[in-house]
């Protein structure tokens, strides 16, 4: 086995005396250099695994030789040792790539636990995920790529081509950050309409009292600050498709124009008396339970019929975790380059990280973690390390439900539970004891299972014995 070798390029103080004692001690080679042209040269000849500079190196400074060292091999982990802290030095170290600044006087087990971690991807011989660029296809990274292989993905590819031509009502459901978004544009660019305007308004993110004249247009003076008349968002996407993003959030005034567009493909400017004639296909989504918002009065039940003709949902991240490897390449190789930094894949063992991790935030999230990972990483490789959400990426272990040593009779076991609820019923005259007992139990197994699965709602439909479709309607029906 090849030793491993690092140019230390230092001036003699005692701690690095002692350090390179304890490097020749763990086995390292030790090249050293007096100056600045001299690191280079032993660069040149020796290839070697890791550089430790000193900033005031003679003849030319550290700084400059970290510069050329990396333009010889961006893959090299070289350190910067200094006496004298600077806050300018250390942006700038960093920005050239250096892998670590390190102030004298340090500890030498830590200083080699650092030196340790910038060379033990060789050292262990991890094995790394290269990413092969051919994976996608060309331009995805401009355009709005769905990324993901997984059995839920396909069944929404399936109907996205099933749905994609009709001028049907889609309602778009998921947890945010799940990418509703980009199924709603793949619908309108599979779609007869695709030559036409597709925009998208967020109804969370507009003020209740500018959405309907966002969304329809106003007459000038209709209200103040209404100077000029405006021509709203389905007026301008005649012909097109218009995405009603976080529709859950609309005000119900709002609500009754669109049930109105929905069902005439007519409205009236706000302030207007003029009835206006559009043929626009609405797609909407949200990331709320549409059945408990009629259940509470805040979205029409007739609308929510009118936008239910097609139903979409988005599967979460963690109920594919099979795609978060995919995801994460396509992330890694559209921001390397935007990011300057040349990584060519990701660790197996970060990769298990990634998967085990339950994404509350989904695809938007990991997003975010893997454009966080390429910024911290000072190789080519991401490590684990290099996640920015540390503890989080420990996956939580839920405790396991107490179930009986043998096996055991289970109406007996409801028997000793329910005989007091049962009586309290009856004392209370109560009708319909069996509807409320079932209906309760079921909500506490269905909650339960789900604690313990992580709402994996695929493994959780498979244990408890019934299809997702009917997990689904239950967890609306019970609002979990």
């Amino acid at each position: 086995m090849k030793k491993l070798t690092i140019i230390l390029a230092t001036g003699v103080t005692d701690s690095l005396k002692n350090l390179k004692i304890a490097l020749e001690n763990q086995g390292y080679g030790i090249l050293q250099a007096k100056d600045g042209p001299a690191a280079i040269d032993l660069y040149d000849q020796a290839k070697p695994d890791l550089a430790i500079l000193d900033l005031s190196l003679p003849k030319i400074s550290g700084l400059e030789v970290l510069r050329i060292l990396k333009k010889k091999c961006h893959r090299l982990p070289v350190m910067v040792v200094t006496n004298h802290v600077s806050t300018n030095t250390a942006i700038e170290t960093m920005k050239l790539g250096a892998y670590d600044y390190i102030t004298q006087p340090f500890e030498i087990a830590k200083m080699l636990d650092i030196i340790n971690t910038a060379i033990s991807p060789d050292i262990e011989g991890e094995r790394r995920i290269a990413i092969n660029p051919n994976t996608f296809a060309q331009g995805s990274f401009e355009a709005d790529t769905i990324i993901g292989n997984s059995r839920e993905m396909l069944e929404i590819y399936k109907m996205v081509g099933q749905v994609a031509q009709s001028d049907a009502p889609v309602l778009i459901q998921g947890e945010s950050g799940t990418g509703k978004e980009l199924i709603a544009r793949a619908i309108f660019n599979h779609s007869l309409r695709s030559k036409k305007q597709f925009l998208a308004i967020n109804c969370a993110a507009i003020p209740e009292q500018l959405l309907e004249s966002e969304l329809f247009g106003h007459e000038k003076g209709s209200f103040t600050g209404a100077v000029t008349k405006k021509i709203g968002k389905f007026e301008q996407c005649d012909g097109g498709t218009i995405f009603l993003d976080e529709i859950g959030d609309m005000a119900l005034s709002a609500q009754s124009k669109v049930l109105r567009v929905l069902q005439d493909q007519v409205f009236e400017r706000v302030g207007g008396h003029e009835s206006i004639k559009v043929n626009v296909r609405l797609v909407a989504a949200t990331n709320k339970s549409l059945v408990q918002a009629v259940k509470e009065g805040s979205f029409r039940v007739d609308l929510f019929y009118r936008l239910k003709v097609i139903s979409l949902f988005l599967p979460p991240l963690r109920e594919r975790p099979e795609d978060i490897t995919l995801l994460a390449d396509y992330f890694l190789l559209k921001y390397r380059h935007k990011l300057r930094k040349e990584i060519n894949g990701i660790a197996h063992s970060t990769i298990m990280r990634l998967t085990q991790y339950e994404w509350p935030g989904n695809i938007r999230e990991l997003e975010n973690v893997v454009q966080s990972a390429i910024v911290l990483c000072k190789g080519d490789v991401i490590l684990p390390e290099h996640l920015p959400i540390g503890e989080m990426m420990e996956k939580k272990k839920r405790p396991m439900a107490v179930v009986p040593a043998e096996e055991k009779n289970y109406a007996e076991m409801f028997e000793d539970i329910l005989v007091s609820i049962v009586d309290y019923l009856i004392n209370q005259d109560v009708d319909d004891i069996a509807g409320r007992l079932t209906d309760g139990l079921e909500e506490a197994m269905i909650k339960l299972t789900l604690q313990r699965v992580n709402n994996n709602q695929v493994k959780a439909s498979k244990m408890l014995g019934i299809s997702r479709n009917t997990l689904r309607s239950k967890i609306e029906k019970f609002n979990l």
